[in-house]
C-alpha cells in the first residue's frame, strides 16, 4: 500500500480513494488516522480478491444500479456493497485478520 497525498486525484467531497496498490489521500494526517487507513484497507482487500479490474467494474455497476434505486448520489455510494463493508467495519481495526473471503457479498442487499 503506497500513500500519495494528492488534493486534484481526490474526488470532492471525499477524503480517501483506493486504486491498488495506491491510497490517494487529500490530508497528510490521513496516513496516522487508524480508521481511515483501515477503511482503506478493506478496500485494498476487496480489489485484490476480485483480481482489481473486476473490482472496478463492479464498483461502477452496482453504482448506477443503486442510484437508479436512490436517486441521490450520496445514498447511492453509501449503499455500494464495498462502502457498507468497509464504513461498517473502520473500526475494527482486527477486521481483516478474521475477514472471510467475498465478505462484501453480506452487503448486496439494498439498506433502507
Amino acid at each position: 500500500m503506497f500513500f500519495i497525498v494528492t488534493k486534484y486525484l481526490t474526488p470532492r467531497g471525499f477524503r480517501g480513494l483506493t486504486l491498488y496498490p495506491f491510497v490517494f489521500m487529500k490530508f497528510k494526517t490521513d496516513k496516522e488516522n487508524l480508521v481511515f487507513v483501515n477503511h482503506e484497507k478493506i478496500h485494498l482487500r476487496q480489489q485484490i480478491e476480485l483480481l482489481i479490474f473486476p473490482f472496478y467494474l463492479w464498483y461502477v455497476i452496482e453504482y448506477f444500479i443503486r442510484l437508479i434505486q436512490c436517486k441521490n448520489r450520496h445514498v447511492a455510494y453509501r449503499n455500494i456493497s464495498f462502502e457498507r463493508e468497509a464504513y461498517s467495519n473502520e473500526s475494527n481495526l482486527d477486521y481483516l485478520k478474521f475477514r472471510k473471503l467475498y465478505n462484501f457479498t453480506k452487503y448486496l442487499q439494498k439498506k433502507e
